[in-house]
């Protein structure tokens, strides 16, 4: 049966900007309130799509979010007018404003974690949203990425969606970040991979010291109990405190995954071989022969990995069968990482090609690449029924240009965040996005 891995890539918000939101964080945290340019950044990540889709890999868009949320602010106890609440928060807590205003729904790699229909008991593919209760700035995205999750893929012939699990730091869930699928085929049973950084009721398994380990091995069992996925088809590993510590806040900044390969860095897990020994098992019973590439700390050290985001890359199938590795332009800037990428592309290795992109209004917020983008395995007829509005084509992404053109800012900076002229060009910018991806309503002040 033909199956296919489409990418769904976040689209910038018109809010974009250099918050310092993310403890933990490295590069969130070192450019803290410089100025950003939302336009530069949705471009960005639009010309991205665009050449992967051109390389013919199936490609999709997910719709930014409302910011900034009003009602959230009002939840706090500002009141008045949209433009009251927002004055009365820039004065008397900017941080909560800055907050409110995020637009950290673009890394949709944290919007859900996905089970293919081949892996789960019901065959309908599963989409669990995460909670990201780890940051109050993420801990409000969930509504609305379920209802948008909702109008891509809306038939309950084909899909399931589950709401966010508890939000408490027990079931602490960052989606996809910490989640991989090993398979020979997209539509044959695979082998999933949940890495955590923390057991919330287990003292046994170490902790980090100086940043959190936003996600708990609870929250990967539920997600894994929703999806209904068999014990044969699942692998639980935690991520190495000590490189959580680095700034490896979610495992796809050490590791990445695709196929039949995983491309990971030494220290990026506890009992590495125990890890390597079940996902190479499981995998064998399940048809496929598990290739685990290892890069050495010491031809890449950790501050470097983190500093490039080699490994927060995409790894892509071609055709013909080999792989592609999509990097951003800081890995060509680190002279360790380029060596090491050429090395690797000129071995005999499953990995031959490595392109990059320059995504630098998100790589300064601390996303690369893999941030960008939500994995979804889908058979033919499954690809068949998500919603056609989101779907990457030549027309689609002109538009899209066009209409960021048309409401975008050129530059944001912390104090433009207090402008309630910001709350209506963005409620303007949604709108008319709903209607170019075919949404419905789905943002919070179309169903008022």
């Amino acid at each position: 049966m033909t199956a296919y891995e489409m990418n769904f890539d976040g689209l910038v918000g018109p809010t974009h900007n250099y918050g310092g939101l993310s403890y933990g964080n490295v590069a969130s945290q070192n450019n803290s309130q410089a100025v950003s340019s939302p336009k530069d950044a949705a471009k960005q990540g639009l010309a991205k799509m665009k050449a992967l889709m051109e390389m013919g890999f199936k490609q999709g868009v997910l719709a930014p979010q409302e910011r900034p949320d009003v009602a959230v602010l009002r939840s706090l106890g500002f009141t008045g007018s949209d433009a009251q609440v927002i004055a009365k928060a820039a004065k008397g807590a900017m941080p909560l404003l800055v907050a409110s205003c995020s637009a950290s729904s673009m890394w949709t790699a944290n919007a859900c974690t996905v089970s293919p229909s081949a892996d789960t008991a019901d065959g309908r593919v599963h989409f669990t949203a995460a909670n990201l209760n780890c940051k109050f700035h993420r801990s409000i995205e969930h509504p609305t990425t379920s209802r948008v999750l909702q109008a891509m893929f809306a038939s309950e012939k084909h899909f399931a969606h589950h709401p966010a699990l508890p939000a408490v730091s027990q079931f602490g869930d960052e989606g996809a970040a910490n989640h991989t699928r090993f398979c020979k085929g997209y539509g044959e049973p695979g082998v999933e991979f949940f890495v955590y950084g923390r057991s919330a009721f287990d003292s046994r398994y170490p902790a980090p010291q100086r940043y959190p380990a936003r996600q708990t091995l609870e929250a990967s069992q539920a997600v894994a109990r929703l999806h209904g996925l068999g014990k044969a088809g699942v692998v639980f590993a935690q991520q190495n405190p000590e490189v959580i510590d680095q700034g490896v806040f979610h495992n796809d900044v050490i590791a990445v995954g695709n196929g039949e390969v995983l491309f990971y860095h030494q220290h990026a897990f506890l009992e590495t071989d125990k890890v390597l020994a079940a996902l190479s098992d499981k995998l064998a019973r399940r048809g496929g022969n598990f290739q685990a590439v290892c890069v050495p700390a010491g031809t890449v050290s950790v501050e470097d990995a983190v500093k490039s985001y080699l490994f927060n890359s995409q790894l892509l199938t071609r055709e013909d069968g080999s792989m592609l590795l999509v990097v951003p332009e800081e890995c060509r800037n680190n002279a360790s990482v380029w060596r090491y990428l050429e090395q690797l592309t000129a071995s005999n290795g499953p990995i031959r090609e490595v392109k990059v992109f320059d995504l630098k209004q998100s790589m300064q917020n601390g996303g690369g690449p893999a941030c960008l983008r939500l994995r979804v395995a889908l058979k033919e007829q499954e690809l068949a029924a998500v919603n056609p509005g989101v779907v990457m084509s030549p027309e689609l992404h002109d538009i899209l240009v066009a209409w960021v053109d048309k409401h975008y800012r050129d530059r944001l900076s912390e104090a433009d965040l207090a402008d309630p002229q910001l709350l209506i060009e963005c409620r303007t910018a949604l709108d008319e996005l709903t209607q170019i991806l075919k949404l419905g309503s789905v943002y919070p002040f179309q169903m008022t």
